[in-house]
């Protein structure tokens, strides 16, 4: 049995999960809704505010399937209840990030701004603080769009090992390597 699998989602106050015959798992909170399409082999239920996910054999497929669609399932349910929080730091100097809108321009030592244009369901706040590092906070209830938009945003510019120079995300630790003089 899948350990993660087999674990039962417990519904918070306010949530609401609805299950039609085509496995479309929609997923309604005081944040937002969100839902997800489940293979029709896996079954989902709902007894007394408690959500169970189930595979109906024992073949790898099932078993990959059975965990996997349980963690979204969680997934949703966290994201319409308390929403998903993501920070980004800029180390580097004159790296700079503004927020304009669903718009982020950023300064990151290239000859031109870079402006990255965000989905509507999720906002950022860039706050620059004097001695620190710029910081980008994106919020939103998607987890998975989250960390898809966080990792657009670090491929602008990857953190290099030698200075460390990059965006990266807070509390991130980057192994660093030693330069050239460490060689004698």
């Amino acid at each position: 049995m899948s350990r993660i699998g087999k674990l039962p989602i417990t519904l918070p106050q306010g949530v609401e999960v609805l299950v039609n015959q085509d496995n479309l798992v929609t997923v309604k909170g005081p944040k937002g809704t969100l839902s997800s399409q489940v293979d029709t082999d896996i079954t989902v239920a709902i007894e007394d505010g408690v959500l169970t996910v189930s595979r109906p054999t024992e073949q790898k497929r099932h078993k990959a399937l059975h965990g996997l669609y349980r963690s979204i399932i969680n997934n949703m349910v966290v994201g319409v209840s308390t929403g998903y929080k993501l920070s980004l730091e800029l180390v580097g100097v004159g790296f700079k990030a503004t927020t304009v809108g669903q718009n982020l321009e950023l300064a990151l030592g290239y000859s031109h701004n870079i402006y990255v244009g965000l989905p509507p369901e999720i906002s950022a706040v860039a706050v620059t603080e004097k001695g620190k590092a710029p910081v980008i906070t994106l919020e939103g209830i998607d987890k998975q769009l989250i960390g898809q938009v966080a990792a657009k945003i670090r491929s602008l510019r990857k953190v290099e090992p030698y200075k460390g120079k990059g965006i990266r995300f807070v509390g991130e630790v980057v192994r660093r390597k030693a330069g050239k003089t460490a060689s004698k």
